[in-house]
């Protein structure tokens, strides 16, 4: 009865340490699919605001390396969404016909190499915490100034979704349930 119980602790110790060992310290479980198509799963380290990039290591803990934002066509790291656009990642707030984004990087600044000549690219305009709307491959910018063409032109048509952009009084945080609105509508 002992031995058995003795093995019975021992197995469980294994097990909770090779539980721990799962997940590398600093990383997140993620899922990629790369500009090529390529699906990959393992776990993430995130150095989106800070780099425009991630470091990647496969489940089973050995193949690590680092994917630029330019590589990637989306990511999702645990509940998180992102989309990659120009070298930069954007949190998906809202998904559908319009897809409502926050950016999460900026890749201008950032030299890409072909061969040892360094070469900038513009990688999409305004900040990081600026809010978008994508649609048709069509990144837009939204802002103060031209959140009522948003309203008349994109959400056009569901009068709804115009209604609650318009109780957002110009607050282009607010627009995701109106965004959501429009696609819940655009798919019927």
């Amino acid at each position: 009865m002992k031995k058995g119980f003795i093995t019975l602790i021992l197995l469980a110790f294994t097990a909770i340490s090779h539980a721990q060992n799962t997940i590398p310290v600093g990383y997140a479980k993620a899922s990629i699919v790369l500009a090529n198509g390529t699906n990959l799963s393992g776990y993430v380290k995130d150095n989106i605001k800070k780099s425009s990039a991630v470091i990647f290591v496969d489940e089973t803990g050995n193949n690590k390396k680092q994917y630029e934002g330019s590589d990637i066509k989306t990511i999702s790291i645990d509940s998180l969404h992102f989309i990659c656009i120009r070298g930069d990642f954007f949190k998906v707030l809202c998904s559908g016909k319009l897809n409502y984004l926050q950016k999460a990087s900026n890749s201008s600044a950032k030299p890409t190499y072909n061969g040892a000549e360094a070469i900038f690219t513009n990688g999409t305009e305004g900040k990081i915490g600026n809010y978008f709307i994508y649609s048709n491959q069509q990144l837009k910018l939204l802002n103060r100034k031209n959140i009522d063409a948003f309203i008349n032109t994109d959400l056009a048509g569901c009068t709804e979704a115009i209604q609650k952009a318009k109780a957002g009084n110009g607050d282009v945080a607010k627009l995701g349930g109106a965004v959501d609105t429009f696609n819940s509508f655009a798919v019927k």
